[in-house]
C-alpha cells in the first residue's frame, strides 16, 4: 500500500487528536467543544491521508466539518444553551444558574483519560506489529479516539455529548481501516454515517429542549 508524505506529520496528528480528545472530556462550553471537534478532524485527516489518496481523505475532513457545522447550527438556534453542555437542558434563566462539573468530577475524568492514554501507549507497539501496514503514531491516534470516545460516551446522556463521543469513536475506527484498505465506497459510506449522526444528534438536542420548555 502506497504511503504518502503525510507520514512525516503522523506524530503531530496523533498529538492533536490526543489533546482534543482529552479536552473534550473536561470542557463545558459547547462552542469550545465543537471547535475542538473541528480541530480533531484535522488530526484525523492527517492520519487517514497517510494511506488514502488526498481526494478520499478529504471526504473525512469535509464530512467532519459539515457535521460540526450542523451541530453548531442546531445548538445556536436552541434557546437556553448559552453555556455548558453537561447539564440537563432548562430554560435560559434556569440554565445560567446551573454550575459546571465539580472539581472531583473534573479530576476523575482527567485521571481516567490519563490512565487510558498510558494503556494505549503500552499496547500500541504490539498492535502495530499485528497490522504491518500501520504506523505507531496511527495506532496511538486510533486507539486514543476509540477509548476516549467510549469513555466520553459512558459519562454522559446529553445528546450533544453523545454525538461527539460517537463521532470520536468512529474517527478512531476510520484511522485503523484506512491503514488496512483503500475503498472509495467505504469512505463515502463512513462520511454518510458521520453526517447522519450529526443530524440525529441535532434533532434530539432540539427535541429534548422542546420537551422541557413545554
Amino acid at each position: 500500500m502506497e504511503i504518502s508524505g503525510f507520514q512525516y506529520l503522523a506524530m503531530p496528528g496523533a498529538l492533536l487528536v490526543l489533546l482534543t480528545s482529552m479536552l473534550l472530556l473536561a470542557v463545558q462550553d459547547w462552542r469550545v467543544c465543537l471547535a475542538l471537534l473541528a480541530i480533531q478532524y484535522v488530526g484525523v485527516f492527517v492520519l487517514v491521508a497517510i494511506h488514502w489518496p488526498m481526494i478520499i481523505a478529504l471526504t473525512k475532513l469535509v464530512a467532519g466539518w459539515i457535521a460540526t457545522a450542523l451541530l453548531v447550527t442546531a445548538i445556536s438556534g436552541t434557546p437556553g444553551l448559552a453555556h455548558g453542555v453537561d447539564q440537563t437542558p432548562l430554560k435560559s434563566t434556569q440554565f445560567r444558574s446551573m454550575p459546571g462539573l465539580s472539581i472531583s468530577a473534573w479530576i476523575f475524568r482527567i485521571l481516567t483519560a490519563a490512565m487510558i492514554v498510558l494503556v494505549v501507549f503500552t499496547m500500541a507497539p504490539l498492535t502495530a506489529e499485528w497490522i504491518p501496514t500501520i504506523q505507531f503514531e496511527e495506532v496511538v491516534g486510533a486507539l486514543i479516539l476509540l477509548c476516549l470516545g467510549l469513555l466520553h460516551l459512558g459519562l454522559t446522556a446529553i445528546p450533544l455529548r453523545v454525538v461527539i463521543a460517537l463521532l470520536t469513536t468512529l474517527s478512531g475506527f476510520e484511522i485503523i481501516y484506512a491503514a488496512v484498505e483503500v475503498s472509495t465506497l467505504v469512505a463515502g459510506l463512513l462520511a454518510v454515517v458521520t453526517l447522519g449522526l450529526a443530524l440525529i444528534g441535532a434533532y434530539f438536542q432540539i427535541a429534548s429542549v422542546g420537551e422541557v420548555e413545554t
